[in-house]
Order: C-alpha cells, then sequence, then structure tokens
C-alpha cells in the first residue's frame, strides 16, 4: 500500500475496479480481472492500460502487409478472404442422397481437374500429405532421395526425419550437387533395396548453382517405381491459365501439379497457402488407387482439415476454374501492372497532400523496389514493384495503427511496397502515412 504525500495511506484499488475501467480494450473481463490482478501484485497500477494493449495486439488480427513478400510466412502466406453463416455445413452429408458423405469429394474432385490428376485428397498441411503418403504406400520399405534433395524447411521439417516417422526407409541417391537417372537405378537394384517409391524433393527456400545436375521426373518415371514430387509451393498449372497471358517470368523453374503428373508422377504434394493462394493445406493428387490408399489409412483421419479449411479451399478452387482473379488475392497482386502500382503510389502521395498538406508530402519519394514472392516459393527470384518510402524507421509506428501496416526498413528509411497491398488498402496507407508525416488538417478516421 503506498503513501500519500502528507503520509497516508492509498489504498489501491479493487481489482474488479481496475478490471472495469479497462473496459474500452474490447478484451473479456476475465482476462481484464487477470491483468489488473498482476498490475497491483506488481505495485504498477498505471501499467495497467498498456498491459490491456499489449494482450490485445497479441490476438490473431488483420494487418496490411506492404512488406513486398507476397506470401509471408508470418502473416499467414497467401491472403484469403472466407466467411460463411451460422449454420451447419455439408462437411460429410450427401444432399442428394441424404446419407453420409464424403469431406474429401469436392474439393477432391475440383483439385483434380486443376492439376489434370485421377483424384486428390486434402490434409492440413504439406508436411502432413508427404507422411502421409509415405506412411500408407512406404511404410516398411526403402525410399531412395537425391541428397540434393534431402532438406530441412521452415519449422525444422527434415526430409530424413520425416521419412523415419513413417516407418519408411531412407535410401541416399547421388549427391548434393549432382544426381543422375543412373544413380536412381542403382540405388534401386542395390542388394536389400526395397523400393516403394521414388521421392522428388523441391528444395523450396533454397538454391544450389554452378556444378550442379538433377534428374526430371520424366527420368525417374521410366525406373519402374512410383514417383511421388513433392513440388511444395503448389502451382498447379505451368501455364498459368487463370491470369489469360503469359506465365509470369520469375516462375520459370518453378514446378508444377499438372506437368509433373504429365511427366508421369503417380503422386504430387504440395501446400494449399503458397502458389495455390488458398488457405493452409496439404494436397495429394494423382493416382486414384494410390490417393484411396492414402485416404483409407488411419492416419488421415488425425490428419484432416476441418470445414472452414474444406470450405475455404472449395472458393478458391471455383475462384481457378472461373479464372476469377478477384477471388485469388495472391495472383491479382501477381499480375498487378507496376505502370499500375506507380499509379496507384501518385494517388496515396496525392492523398498525402490532402490530409497533411504539401510539406508532409514532400518527405515521401516514390521508389521502384523489387518483391518476392516468399514461403520459400521460387527462391531467389525477384517481380518489378513500387514502393513509398518515409525517413527514419517508422515500423512501430505503423504497426501501431488499426489495421497494422506490416513494412520494412532499407537504407534508414521505412518503405511501403505496394506489390504486397491490395487496392482496397490504398487509403489505409494514405492516412497511416499522413500521420507519420506531419498533423492532418482534418483528423480522419482510419478506415
Amino acid at each position: 500500500m503506498a503513501d500519500s504525500a502528507d503520509g497516508a495511506a492509498i489504498r489501491p484499488p479493487s481489482v474488479d475496479a481496475l478490471a472495469r475501467s479497462l473496459g474500452p480494450s474490447g478484451l473479456p473481463h476475465p482476462i481484464l480481472v487477470e491483468i489488473a490482478r498482476d498490475a497491483i501484485n506488481d505495485g504498477d497500477i498505471a501499467s495497467a492500460p498498456a498491459r490491456a494493449d499489449a494482450f490485445a495486439r497479441r490476438l490473431l488480427t488483420p494487418v496490411v502487409n506492404a512488406t513486398g513478400v507476397l506470401l509471408h510466412t508470418n502473416l499467414g502466406r497467401a491472403p484469403v478472404a472466407y466467411s460463411q453463416p451460422a449454420r451447419a455445413q455439408s462437411v460429410e452429408f450427401d444432399l442428394t442422397t441424404g446419407e453420409r458423405g464424403s469431406r474429401q469429394a469436392t474439393a477432391g474432385i475440383l483439385l483434380a481437374r486443376l492439376c489434370g490428376a485421377e483424384a486428390a485428397m486434402v490434409v492440413n498441411n504439406n508436411a502432413a500429405a508427404v507422411l502421409l503418403v509415405l506412411a500408407a504406400l512406404a511404410s516398411g520399405r526403402d525410399v531412395p532421395v537425391s541428397r540434393g534433395e534431402s532438406v530441412e524447411i521452415g519449422g525444422a521439417f527434415r526430409v530424413p526425419e520425416v521419412i523415419a516417422q513413417s516407418g519408411a526407409r531412407l535410401v541416399d541417391v547421388g549427391t548434393t550437387n549432382r544426381t543422375r537417372v543412373g544413380d536412381y537405378a542403382a540405388a534401386i537394384a542395390r542388394p536389400g533395396v526395397d523400393a516403394a517409391m521414388i521421392l522428388k524433393v523441391h528444395p523450396s527456400n533454397y538454391r544450389v548453382d554452378g556444378f550442379v545436375e538433377e534428374t526430371t521426373v520424366a527420368q525417374l518415371a521410366t525406373l519402374g517405381v512410383p514417383v511421388v514430387a513433392d513440388i511444395g509451393s503448389g502451382l498447379l498449372d505451368a501455364d498459368t491459365p487463370w491470369l489469360g497471358g503469359t506465365p509470369p517470368a520469375w516462375l520459370g523453374t518453378e514446378p508444377a501439379a499438372r506437368q509433373s503428373l504429365a511427366s508421369g508422377a503417380s503422386l504430387v504434394t504440395f501446400s494449399g497457402d503458397k502458389l495455390l493462394a488458398g488457405p493452409q493445406a496439404g494436397i495429394i493428387a494423382g493416382d486414384a488407387e494410390l490417393v484411396a490408399r492414402c485416404a483409407t489409412h488411419p492416419l488421415a483421419r488425425a490428419l484432416r482439415p476441418g470445414g472452414l479449411v474444406m470450405g475455404a479451399l472449395q472458393q478458391v478452387t471455383l475462384a481457378y476454374l472461373r479464372r476469377d482473379l478477384d477471388g485469388l488475392p495472391f495472383w491479382k497482386m501477381v499480375a498487378t501492372p507496376v505502370g499500375e502500382l506507380r499509379a496507384r503510389a501518385e494517388a496515396i502521395v496525392a492523398r498525402v497532400r490532402d490530409l497533411a498538406g504539401p510539406t508532409g508530402a514532400e518527405r515521401l519519394e516514390i521508389i521502384e523496389t523489387e518483391a518476392v514472392p516468399g514461403a520459400g516459393s521460387a527462391p531467389g527470384v525477384t517481380m518489378e514493384s513500387v514502393g513509398i518510402a518515409v525517413g527514419g524507421d517508422q515500423l512501430a509506428a505503423l504497426r501501431s495503427l488499426d489495421p497494422p501496416i506490416i513494412a520494412r526498413v532499407r537504407d534508414h528509411r521505412s518503405i511501403i511496397d505496394l506489390r504486397s497491398v491490395l487496392a482496397g488498402d490504398d487509403e489505409v496507407i494514405a492516412v497511416a502515412l499522413a500521420r507519420i508525416v506531419g498533423v492532418a488538417t482534418s483528423t480522419p478516421d482510419t478506415p
């Protein structure tokens, strides 16, 4: 208990009273009670509002991705809009027969059509897809993998450890930088090797240049053993027909599901939240009999996604089939011409001039930037972009806004890269920059 200036004891507020004073934070009262109790116990009552704000900011919240990394892993990768009314959902109910159905049926049919596959199924991420394929098709048997593809990617996902967990046995093939089809043939013919499949892994987030050689899916398909191609990033079709034009140059070496299957892969596995531009999910597509064996394996139930993911994925696959870029925000960002990005940047600066005056707008500079796909997709490649730069490190100020804006700092300047910002958020960007560079003539409401 603290003392007042005249020495009299000052009784701290009750926990309930302090918690109620934090009501404007919007947090549930039980949480505010805990925050208030901690502040009182620490003898720091004045910190209670800041503690409530810090707690609220730890909750998941929509943000504006202005980093120039389109598939930012820390920001949920592909942006997806999905909602449904608070009603039951026909997750495993057949509306035609009135009997139990399969949650895999609709999404599986749509994905199979998009991939040129006989069948497809969905699990909760690509690591799960690889694990399920190995467990269902190779447990107790051998799986040749190139040493150059025996990789670790994000979250300590290591190919050798996943193979071990599945019950299969890894057979190392070739060298780190060069693996030829003859190396696979020799490994398969080695005494004691019982090859259930060949696993070809897309390295995703790293690249080896120089004196290198790898074996194609078409070459592997000649060896008489099923080929499973983990293409990782989830490009459905190298021809990108949903874009209605020439595929982006930066996709040049990115493996695609349709072409991998056409080249002889028995199965492909890939992520749903990267180049597929959907929710987090893992997809297994290809030979119908092999997909069915995966679907009936005991792990399939443990790895299956819920109705919300299946609904969102269905929405995304329908957008592909309709050639609807508005339903594929990632690809809409990819397809935006640089000239349009520059025009948007100029409009944002003009809006800042209206809000903060010409002096404030003069602190901004429109610059050329390079955006990247992100999330391990097409490692090492960039795409032309346009950004707005403001002096100093303004990242904390931008994050403090509603909605928070996530940017990057380069050469002592904060940069808003418009390649990863949808046009609908341009006003949010303008208002944020106006607050940073000067006081607006009339305080705007943040959208």
